[in-house]
């Protein structure tokens, strides 16, 4: 893990370090689109009404459905053309002048990067067309320029439209231009360097590998690592296990891949058995009864099965907002174990400058060893202040001579708009030594008790411990009573070794807070100290830190100073958990009452 100070600094440096110069400013997102040859395929009545339409340079697509209005579509809105039905000679004009359609029902127009798909009858006619508009958007990419840079295999993501290909035909460009390395594109469609036999001026020095038939793309790639030498090769829409296979035997090879996939998002390959391979593969493995206790987990585990084949994923959620998982093993390996990742969030802001964030800003952040140096030599600070809490009421304390409810509104929405200032973490600077007198950091053996909240209560409280799965090594030993009392030879072991045995009574955020404490002679006093919230979250977004401070809030305001029991507001059963958790940190009962969805908590006086 790193420290989260470390990891702001680092991104800063590395935002800097990809700002555009003013000169590359001006240049960059330079568009090429041809459109007039693309206007020069449709019907007369068709390209005279686009010609005069005002939007016509963010023109997407072109709909022409057999009987229905033809329509176009732009970024954010789709309008009828005319409101005259398209015909068979209509559609049959369009087909002659475009090229020949492949086995996907895709043709192109020559020397440019458009698309036209057809839709047939059962009979093999065609009765419909998708003309989509091809660009080539020079500076896309500087975004992920430094990783491109790197070498490591890059996997791009997103739906439909987000802008894949033009990203993967600037990368193509760049590589083969601007570091003048060997790129080979596996063009299946036609897509990435347009159609004809001569490819597209957009991909700069990179060659392209046509593709006959789409099943056979698996075999294109292997061809080209075969008989070209490349040091890059560019796949798009990796679709089939095949393809998939193939990767992996090229990456194996030491050839860089950049590619896409289907899938919005990393999770999308993971629930995918023809595409989970490119992240690694997933098997199920049966734990045994010792390994089990030890992890907290049940007996039987996913777990990833080899590296992934792209060292890097980058989902593209928006035009101009990108996600980047920079370890595809890490990730998977947090989502598997029930983790949540904490990945970069690169944006383009208004001046065209890269700003590049947390998805999760106040969360732990893990980083694979490869990278810390990269980070460390190399986005703007991560903020830490909510973007805003819920308005539609707040909590209500409740007379204790009263069942009623009353409320103090405007108190409590003064407090929680004030409250991010008053929070400080707990432990920091605590330097004393071990149970035994040893030297820091504490190792820890956990044993039942749950090895992420361990480690989530260390990284926050900022402890002097490490866990360790080697007994020997062991200063201290962690464990679930209930699991403790009934494993003698633990007991005995660590008798024999003199290492100490710490129990809890259960594997909650509270009770390994406390007996972290006690393990380092830190003070626990019988009024525990302001609790830092992001020891109870589990994926930190707005909503359930939101809840945690209304709890918070709550106790120190009112349950405490007053000894009224307060009444929260209705919350999910998982966030309900995380405030019984908060609760019981300041040695207070709750319960949960009322019906779904408006059960909530009830959290009462000592």
């Amino acid at each position: 893990m790193v420290n989260s100070q470390e990891i702001n600094s680092s991104e800063q440096q590395l935002s800097n370090n990809l700002q555009l110069s003013k000169t590359q400013k001006e240049s960059q997102l330079k568009i090429t689109d041809d459109l007039n040859k693309l206007l020069e395929m449709l019907p007369a009545e068709i390209r005279s009404a686009l010609e005069q339409h005002p939007q016509r340079d963010t023109l997407v697509e072109v709909v022409m459905d057999l009987g229905r209005f033809p329509e176009v579509r732009f970024p954010h809105k789709a309008e009828y053309l005319s409101q005259t039905p398209v015909t068979h000679q209509q559609l049959a004009y369009c087909v002659e002048r475009v090229g020949n359609f492949s086995g996907d029902n895709r043709a192109g127009i020559e020397r440019t990067l458009h698309r036209i798909s057809a839709i047939r009858n059962r009979h093999g006619e065609v009765i419909g067309l998708t003309c989509r508009v091809g660009r080539a958007v020079f500076g896309t990419i500087s975004m992920i320029r430094d990783l491109v840079e790197t070498g490591e295999s890059i996997l791009m993501l997103g739906r439909p439209g987000v802008g894949k290909t033009t990203a993967l035909r600037e990368i193509a460009r760049v590589l083969a231009d601007d570091l003048h390395k060997r790129v080979v594109i596996i063009d299946t469609s036609n897509e990435i360097a347009g159609d004809g036999d001569i490819p597209h001026p957009a991909i700069g020095r990179a060659r392209r590998m046509q593709v006959s038939r789409p099943e056979l793309q698996h075999q294109v790639m292997i061809e080209a690592v075969e008989n070209h030498m490349p040091e890059v090769i560019v796949i798009d829409e990796i679709g089939t296990e095949l393809e998939a296979l193939a990767a992996r035997t090229i990456a194996e090879r030491g050839v860089q891949l950049v590619g896409t996939a289907h899938g919005n998002r990393i999770e999308n390959l993971i629930k995918n058995p023809t595409l989970c391979d490119l992240i690694g593969g997933i098997q199920a493995v049966t734990l045994g009864d010792d390994e089990a206790r030890r992890r907290g987990s049940q007996k039987t585990v996913l777990e990833r099965k080899a590296p992934p084949t792209f060292d890097i994923a980058i989902e593209m959620l928006e035009r101009q907002r990108w996600v980047v998982h920079e370890s595809v093993a890490n990730t998977v390996d947090d989502l598997l174990r029930g983790r949540r990742p904490n990945p970069q969030v690169r944006t383009v802001d208004q001046r065209g400058e890269v700003v590049i964030t947390r998805e999760f800003p106040s969360a732990p952040v893990a980083m694979p060893p490869e990278r810390r140096g990269l980070l460390s030599k190399t986005t703007t600070d991560i903020p830490t202040k909510s973007r805003g809490w819920r308005t539609s009421g707040q909590m209500k304390p409740l007379s204790p001579s009263s069942p009623q409810l009353y409320s103090e509104n405007h108190y409590f929405e003064q407090l929680l708009d004030q409250s991010w200032s008053q929070q400080e973490a707990l432990g920091n600077g605590c330097q004393v030594s071990g149970p035994n007198g040893e030297d820091l950091p504490v190792h820890v053996y956990p044993y039942g008790v749950s090895r992420h909240q361990i480690e989530q209560v260390i990284q926050v409280l900022n402890l002097p411990v490490a866990l360790t799965k080697d007994m020997d090594s062991a200063d201290v030993v962690l464990g679930l009573r209930s699991q403790v009392k009934s494993h003698s030879k633990l007991r005995s072991v660590a008798k024999a070794r003199h290492v100490p045995i710490h129990a809890v009574k259960a594997s909650t955020i509270p009770q390994i807070t406390r007996a972290l404490r006690r393990i380092l002679h830190m003070e626990d006093p019988g009024i525990p100290d302001a609790a830092d919230l992001r020891l109870f979250t589990q994926s930190g977004t707005e909503d359930e830190m939101e809840a945690l401070e209304e709890a918070r809030l709550a106790v120190e305001q009112i349950v405490i100073p007053k000894g009224q029991p307060v009444e929260l507001l209705p919350r999910s059963p998982q966030v309900r958990k995380m405030q019984h958790e908060l609760v019981e940190h300041y040695r207070l009962k709750s319960d949960s009452f009322g019906d779904e969805p408006n059960r909530r908590l009830r959290i009462y006086p000592a």
